[in-house]
Parts: structure tokens; sequence; C-alpha cells
């Protein structure tokens, strides 16, 4: 990533996102945040407020949308149809919009706020799972193969740990909500930060050993798990895909 770049941060009004939203404006990056609205109730609304609020105060441009007007649901609307975990379809369809919505404004880097602690958890999760092919897609810049279509997913906190970027943002006042995503309560990443922080507690260090080992093996990784053809595209909506149909079209047509 360089100042020619026209970066798209994802913004979700959250620590992370406004964190690196400010350093990447004062650094002189030519930056602007996209939002999108999940409809979680006062939670969503109060997100969507400071992050209008930090933007018109920093002069940042904030381009807005929401899932109910991409997909005419919020997202307890679409998780209630389709008996998804809501962690899961959140993921999967703001992930969808990013990279399409970056593309519309012609951006050429997505940025996303995720840090030391989100790449520990997402480590874990994937061997838990044993799904290391979702691992190698992993590391500060996110995928496997290089796509016109596809805008790529840089991540600068990612050696930044949680708490080092709280206590940056409650220094510099931010006025942001520190609380969790309501609907994060009881899904397996969750399990798996409060497994990380307790390990963490006894033995400082854990995280950044567990990322650090995880980097050691990753371009490893990267070349085994390397798609051995070109990408496809969506057959409905035309999006990068390794299927004939993608994951967002999928949850979407259980909906119709």
């Amino acid at each position: 990533m360089n100042k020619k770049d026209k970066v798209i941060v994802a913004a979700s009004g959250g620590k992370d996102s406004t964190v690196v939203l400010y350093l990447l404006k004062n650094l002189g990056y030519d930056v602007y945040a996209l939002t999108i609205d999940n409809g979680i109730g006062k939670y969503s609304k109060g997100n969507l407020e400071r992050i209008r609020n930090f933007c018109k105060a920093n002069k940042i441009k904030l381009y807005e949308t929401s899932l109910r007007k991409e997909f005419r649901y919020s997202l307890k609307k679409i998780t209630d149809k389709v008996n998804v975990h809501s962690c899961m379809v959140c993921g999967v369809l703001r992930r969808y919009l990013l990279n399409r919505l970056a593309r519309k404004i012609k951006a050429t880097k997505v940025v996303t706020g995720h840090n030391l602690d989100d790449e520990a958890q997402s480590i874990l999760m994937n061997l838990f799972r044993t799904s290391m092919k979702l691992s190698a897609r992993l590391g500060p810049i996110t995928g496997l193969i290089k796509d016109k279509r596809f805008i790529p997913r840089v991540k600068p906190l990612y050696f930044v740990s949680e708490d080092e970027i709280a206590e940056f943002s409650k220094k510099m006042k931010f006025d942001v909500l520190y609380s969790r995503c309501p609907f994060a309560t009881d899904s397996f990443r969750n399990r798996i930060r409060n497994l990380l922080n307790g390990y963490e507690k006894k033995n400082p260090g854990t995280k950044k050993r567990v990322v650090e080992n995880f980097l050691s093996d990753l371009n490893d990784l990267k070349k085994f798990y390397k798609p051995k053809t070109e990408m496809n595209y969506c057959k409905d909506c035309g999006e990068p895909s390794r299927q004939e149909i993608c994951n967002s079209c999928r949850i979407i047509g259980m909906l119709k």
C-alpha cells in the first residue's frame, strides 16, 4: 500500500476501524470510509452516528449502505430465515459488499481494522476446524491469487494488540463503543477469544507467538493451497468465486 492508492477503510464505528482510519488520514493517505449498517437496533444506529461524526470532524468522505438496502433484510431477519449463525452470515455478506462497493468506488485497496488478537483467533479457529485452506488466505495482505475484480485487503494493525488499540483510542478520546456486537456472545470466535485471553493472562505473549509461528509457515501454505486454475465468477452476480454460485448468492437465494 502506498500514497498513490485510493484506500477504502471498512468503518464500523468501533475502536479498531476508527483508529486505522485516523492513522491513515494523518499519515497522508488518500483515504475514504465505507460503512455497512447491519440493522442491529440501537447498536447499529449508535455506531452509524459515531462514524458519521468522526468522518465529518476529520474531513473524510463516508460511503454508506446497509444489508437492508442491498438485500432487503436486516441481519436478524436474514439469519432467522436461513437458520445460520449471524456471525457467519455477517462475515460473508460484508466481505461481498466491501469488494463490490470498493470496486464501484474505484478503490485500489480495502483496509480493515483486524488486529493481532483477531488473527490469533482466526488461526486457532481454522486449526480446530481443520480448515487450513482458509488459513492460507490470512496474513497482513489477504487472499491467494490476484484478480481484476478482487480489491486487495490490507490489515495495517496486524501486529497491534486489541489492548493497545483500545488504549490509544481512549487517549485520543475517540467516541467509540468498546462493547462487542450483541450477536457475537455465543459465537465460536468468542469462545476462542476467551480461551486465548486466558492463556495470554497466564503466559504473556501467547497471541504474538501464535501469529509469528503461523507467519513462518504462511508462504508454504499459500503455495500448497494456491488454486491450479484461474478464478471463476459467480453465474448469478459476477463476483469472484471458487464455486459456480458464490456464498452470498447462496444465502440470499435461501431467502427467496
